[in-house]
């Protein structure tokens, strides 16, 4: 379980950093594109990623807005994403997608339309053609989506290997779940008879779900979690329970040196992606 949690602790290091460096240079003005930033949010994906590696598992992955970590975190070039926000053609989508419509060829991650929720209908249908493990990824509000909810029921009736993760900060924008609804995905997902689970987003709680699944059918896990920024940055929530601390903390020194080799090799590679003309 330690070997587990500290390579789930190295990504989510490596994305938090990242993502304080893309905060940074948004306020500097280096940025001059809207961002997502993934911090907060960073355990899901670096939980997940660690579990399918040690699995062996190379699925398709399809994500939206705060999609940085889960770039990251599947093994996706750091280079190519810095490059992205700033605007280059050297970026892993040329340039021309900016924060929210990231993707790699490399590690099958799937660019984004920018409509909302409209990568789980695509995500179905790519799983339908290909019959690959498939990861897709939404928000709590995307959730809420018509062609969501018809997508997934489409998965469930044709069995499909595809892995649906909710990132539930309850937040949509600044409204909070419960104005928007009385109801939970996982929920939803049983009425659709899969398998559908309500966890946070600790490390051994993933593991738990995770640990026997071998994409040999459709499953949904709604994941609450806490956002650190707002889009861009533009403000935070408060002073909300973060993951990554308490992970940190948890794991003692090992963790912090850990930690301080990921801050200094994320600020050497912007340093070094900044300083190109």
């Amino acid at each position: 379980m330690r070997s587990y949690k500290l390579k789930a602790f190295n990504k989510a290091s490596f994305c938090r950093h990242f993502e304080n460096q893309v905060y940074q240079n948004v306020q500097n003005k280096n940025i001059k594109i809207p961002v997502y930033l993934s911090a907060g949010q960073e355990y899901i994906p670096a939980s997940i990623y660690s579990i399918l590696e040690e699995k062996g598992i190379e699925p398709n992955i399809f994500i939206q807005h705060r999609g940085h970590s889960h770039y990251l975190c599947a093994g996706a070039d750091p280079i190519k994403l810095i490059d992205e926000l700033l605007g280059r053609k050297s970026g892993c989508a040329n340039g021309m997608g900016g924060s929210a419509s990231i993707h790699s060829i490399e590690k099958n991650i799937f660019g984004h339309d920018g409509l909302m929720g409209s990568q789980v209908p695509i995500a179905v249908g790519h799983c339908y053609q290909t019959r690959k493990p498939t990861i897709v990824v939404m928000g709590d509000a995307s959730a809420e989506e018509d062609y969501v909810l018809g997508a997934m029921g489409w998965a469930s009736t044709k069995n499909l290997p595809i892995l649906f993760i909710v990132e539930d900060n309850n937040l949509s924008i600044l409204t909070e779940k419960q104005v928007r609804r009385n109801w939970e995905m996982s929920d939803v997902a049983q009425a659709f008879k899969m398998q559908g689970h309500n966890i946070d987003d600790n490390p051994e709680s993933i593991l738990s779900v995770l640990l026997n699944y071998s994409f040999d059918k459709p499953m949904l896990l709604n994941i609450n979690t806490t956002r650190k920024y707002w889009h861009s940055g533009a403000g935070q929530d408060g002073d909300n329970f973060d993951r990554y601390e308490n992970e940190k903390s948890s794991l003692g020194e090992e963790a912090n040196q850990i930690d301080l080799e990921n801050k200094q090799l994320v600020e050497k590679l912007w340093k070094q992606q900044l300083e190109i003309q």
